[in-house]
């Protein structure tokens, strides 16, 4: 924002040195301080109104145009800061760089911290509870390279990948801001929609050797090998720019950023974007809605909470490390006595990764730090605790919390009601500095001194009326009545002559006057000096206290499904290398907790494997309970393989590698894509990326469209997966559509399962019981009237529906699949027909031309979507 100036060119000196640096940060709200306000200028001033609330004035800039002018009280910063960040503003904190009172001139201002929606250190600005990412993406070609740093925990990523996996880690990680390319925005927005704030860097930035000298000036070593990256070219190309960008915004104070791990595809299981969305595993799709965060979040430290979400997003794939967290879980639960203790200590204990962070950067207060005296304190008896386990994985942690003696010896120095500020004083106790102790004595203890020279003077000369004062042009000073003025010792030096008694200073009474009146200011100073110190020797300890906030964090996620476990009835899962799924009456974790009391869930069995039953077709009325079947054998087993204990009376489940969902749709109105598209891109998507331990569940596929389409594609969908060349994919295949039922005849481990409804006086009661055999109704008219729609409709409805079903007089088929199971078009003598249905209609002819013509043995997933949308465009739709 630049000012206009009138013909002369003048501005005020104040304008001209915020234009200047406003100029070096154009894209910024700048709160430039001036005197005890914070201000906005121009631009900036309307924004910053308008988001805070606050008033927007103008004020004249010299001799040139009017700007206008917003600002806030300097102690409100933690107030207004926050709101500023959260709505997506960059902000640069301008202050005041030295002190208006030793300068004639205009005081030198400039900015001492940018903070952006990734960067921030405020617990006014964060959620303790959720990570603040900042990401990196760099694109090369079809293969992208990512990373991602949470400065205020000190969480550094990194991974490479197709646009496919990248898009996925996004969304798991969710970033508060992502920096790209300059010249590649369009790219970066096909990946991460218009959800994100993004930052665009400029494309230097983005080598390879750039991003490598980068890391190993961070980390002080020769190479990345060590933290098994070496290999991630592009990955590392994205580190580099990350890490310029934290000294652009003044954030340079970087030693809590001592390692960087590897997200490694190999040891997590595969949740697609839709899948994550549609699980509703963190965020719910619903403003009121329930997570299964929420429901297993039995966490007391805003460390385990993080890594809680941490853990739902990236489930482990590695039996043993899962059978780690099982074994102290099991553990917590045979001894109750102290998972309660435990979870009494962990609540207690301070955001350490926050902390030890905020330490590194120079940003953490006393109070802080007295918080994160007591937390080592804590951890000293949680290892204590551990060690008296004798429980093999227990002790191991235990041996994690190192004492940090030396440290806890430091931090006791401090004052134990230390204030939050540093420059409201007394920050450290007594007999730490003989300087600060001297000073705080005079300081505070000064009246003393002052009665002890008095009545040591008064003996000395005699004079028994003898009085000190203190004049703010005087000082200190000894006043004698003109009675008593002939006793005056000749050192003393006259000062001031009054009518009744002549003043007097002594070279003691001088000097005392020096240090008493520079005592607090170099209290100041003392107090700061120790402090900075201190903070020093807190950041050698880093490396240390990362180690016991991440200790803590697993212990709190532990014994947190523990908790849970013990609660709400769940039992541990058996993990094995087969490809078998068994869940005996399993129920839906986030239904069965929002139940009202008294309400019991029903529970259901299910089996899937690749000899037998494969897929298993899952038919019913709408509101019967298929989704949630098929969403609840997805969370059972995402529970099981981050370690947690499920809500079944038993559970066998071969190691899943990858979870697929197509559940519930929505148009996405923005993007221009219908139902049916979003419907088509997510299953086109999980057909072309499967695997031989992949869990697919399909609700309703084919309902965006036509019927005839519909069935059609759900039919060549349920076909393909169980004719894969290559992998016997484990599918719960959920479908209103009675005519899937026929698979089963073709198909040997295709199987017929619905679930139970009652119908009684025309109505039905959804028993939610799965049983083995397809159903033949929908019952959508009862639905509607459940539904309270209007009777005259529902009634409408059922005299429609039975002119239907007489008119529905299909000609027999000779056959509906061929020898491999395929939908083939059977001949009458009147016409030709699909085994589904009667063609009666001249388009439906020709669609039927269309289908003869096609060579299925050839046609892959993608070309079968294309033609159905061919198809489609022949209706005109």
């Amino acid at each position: 924002m630049k000012q206009k100036e009138d013909k002369s060119g003048k501005e005020t000196p104040l304008m001209k040195q915020y234009n200047d640096i406003k100029s070096q940060h154009p894209d910024a709200i700048i709160l430039f301080r001036v005197g005890d306000f914070y201000e906005t200028f121009g631009q900036d001033a309307v924004q910053t109104a308008s988001i805070l609330g606050i008033v927007l004035t103008r004020r004249a800039n010299g001799s040139a145009q009017f700007v206008e002018l917003a600002g806030f009280p300097y102690h409100s910063l933690d107030a207004y800061l926050p709101k500023l960040v959260r709505a997506g503003f960059r902000v640069a904190i301008c202050d005041q760089l030295e002190d208006a009172k030793l300068t004639k001139s205009i005081v030198k201002r400039g900015v001492t911290e940018l903070i952006t929606p990734g960067l921030a250190y405020s617990d006014k600005i964060l959620d303790q509870n959720k990570n603040n990412f900042l990401c990196c993406l760099h694109i090369e070609n079809e293969k992208c390279g990512i990373s991602f740093l949470d400065i205020s925990t000190g969480e550094f990523l990194v991974a490479e990948g197709d646009s496919y996996y990248i898009e996925n880690l996004i969304a798991r990680f969710s970033p508060n801001e992502i920096l790209y390319e300059r010249h590649k925005r369009n790219r970066i927005l096909e990946l991460t929609g218009e959800n994100y704030y993004i930052y665009p860097l400029d494309d230097w930035a983005f080598r390879y050797e750039y991003g490598l000298e980068s890391l190993t000036r961070q980390f002080s070593t020769d190479s990345v090998k060590g933290f098994g990256i070496d290999n991630l070219h592009l990955g590392i190309a994205s580190c580099g720019p990350l890490l310029y960008y934290l000294k652009q915004t003044r954030h340079d104070r970087l030693q809590h950023l001592n390692t960087v791990k590897r997200i490694d595809e190999k040891e997590y299981v595969w949740l697609d974007e839709f899948t994550f969305r549609n699980l509703e595993l963190i965020v719910p799709l619903s403003e009121k809605g329930k997570t299964l965060f929420d429901v297993i979040h039995g966490n007391v430290t805003p460390m385990g909470t993080r890594m809680l979400k941490r853990w739902i997003a990236m489930p482990l794939k590695n039996i043993p490390d899962i059978l780690r967290r099982q074994e102290c879980v099991q553990y917590f639960i045979e001894n109750p006595s102290l998972g309660t203790r435990l979870q009494e200590l962990l609540s207690r204990l301070g955001d350490m990764e926050r902390l030890i962070s905020k330490s590194a950067a120079q940003r953490i207060n006393p109070r802080e730090l007295i918080q994160l005296n007591r937390t080592l304190e804590i951890g000293q008896q949680i290892k204590e605790m551990l060690s008296e386990t004798h429980h093999p994985i227990l002790e191991e942690m235990a041996c994690g919390f190192l004492p940090c003696l030396d440290l806890t010896q430091r931090l006791n120095q401090l004052n134990p009601d230390a204030p939050v500020q540093l420059q409201k004083g007394n920050v450290f106790g007594d007999n730490i500095n003989r300087e600060l102790d001297d000073l705080r004595k005079l300081a505070y203890h000064g009246k003393d001194y002052l009665v002890e020279i008095q009545h040591r003077e008064a003996a000395a000369t005699g004079i028994s009326s003898l009085k000190i004062g203190y004049t703010q042009v005087y000082g200190y000073y000894l006043e004698v009545t003109h009675t008593h003025k002939s006793k005056v010792p000749p050192d003393w030096i006259r000062k001031q002559t009054l009518t009744t008694a002549e003043r007097y200073v002594t070279p003691e009474l001088k000097e005392y006057e020096e240090k008493i009146l520079g005592a607090e200011e170099k209290i100041g100073v003392i107090e700061g000096r120790l402090f900075a110190e201190l903070v020093t020797f807190v950041t050698g300890f880093t490396a240390q206290i990362q180690k016991h906030a991440h200790l803590s964090a697993q212990l709190d996620c532990l014994a947190g499904f523990a908790a849970i476990a013990s609660s709400n009835d769940y039992t541990r899962p058996v993990l094995n290398e087969g490809f078998a799924l068994q869940i005996c009456e399993g129920r839906h974790p986030v239904i069965e907790r929002q139940l009202k009391e008294g309400d019991e869930y029903i529970s259901n069995s299910l089996e899937l494997d690749s000899e037998y039953q494969q897929i298993m077709m899952i038919t019913g009325p709408n509101m019967s309970g298929k989704s949630a079947l098929l969403r609840q054998t997805a969370l059972l087993v995402l529970m099981a393989q981050i370690g947690c204990y499920v809500p079944a009376k038993s559970a066998t489940i071969g190691i899943v590698d990858k979870i697929f969902t197509r559940v519930g749709a929505s148009d996405n109105i923005s993007s221009g894509e219908s139902t049916f598209m979003v419907e088509m891109n997510e299953t086109a998507s999980i057909l072309n990326n499967l695997s031989e331990r992949s869990l697919i569940l399909l609700d309703e596929i084919g309902r965006g469209t036509a019927t005839y389409d519909g069935i059609s594609i759900a039919w060549a969908i349920a076909e393909y997966i169980h004719q894969h060349s290559h992998y016997r994919v484990k599918t719960l295949f959920a479908t209103h559509y009675h005519e899937l039922n026929d698979m089963s005849r073709s198909f040997p481990r295709i199987k017929n399962y619905h679930v139970t409804v009652k119908e009684s006086d025309n109505k039905i009661i959804f028993l939610r019981k799965l049983e083995a055999g397809g159903s033949e109704h929908s019952f959508g008219i009862h639905v509607a009237r459940m539904a309270g729609m209007p009777k005259q409709v529902v009634a409408r409805s059922a005299e429609i529906l039975k002119k239907l079903e007489k008119q529905k007089e299909p000609e027999p088929a000779d056959t509906m699949v061929d020898s491999k199971g395929r939908l083939v078009v059977a001949q009458s003598e009147k016409d030709y027909q699909l085994s589904f249905f009667q063609l009666n209609d001249p388009m439906l002819e020709q669609i039927r031309n269309e289908i003869i013509s096609t060579d299925i043995d050839t046609l892959t997933p993608v070309e079968a979507l294309l033609k159905l949308n061919e198809i489609k465009k022949l209706l005109g739709k």
